[in-house]
């Protein structure tokens, strides 16, 4: 499948995905971890896409939604940002508010990491 054509699928099908350098658990960037902790500090759970795993995907991403840089954290398929944006609206609670409510789409049978 092309590139592409997998995140497109990623991101429609997890109401939370982050792509980012490493894994929530173990980030390989202090951008990518100040942004998975906002994630996981909002208690709900997300997807993610380790971008050092998938060249394919590390090197399609910034074309797919026109933003340069890694961490990239989509909500309901819509492209929320990267780090900065992620911990200002972390910060105002936006970010807890639209997870909580996206997290209500989670399909009981999927396990959020992809």
């Amino acid at each position: 499948m092309d590139p592409l054509e997998r995140i497109k699928e990623q991101v429609e099908s997890n109401p939370i995905i982050i792509y980012m350098k490493g894994t929530p658990q173990f980030p390989q960037c202090g951008f990518s971890s100040r942004a998975a902790a906002a994630l996981q500090d909002c208690g709900e759970k997300f997807a993610y896409v380790n971008v050092l795993a998938d060249p394919e995907i590390f090197e399609s991403l910034p074309q797919f939604a026109d933003w340069p840089t890694f961490p990239q954290v989509y909500i309901d398929g819509e492209l929320i940002g990267g780090c900065d944006i992620t911990l200002e609206m972390h910060a105002n609670g936006d970010l807890k508010k639209m997870v909580q409510e996206a997290a209500k789409k989670w399909p009981s049978e999927k396990s959020p990491e992809t």
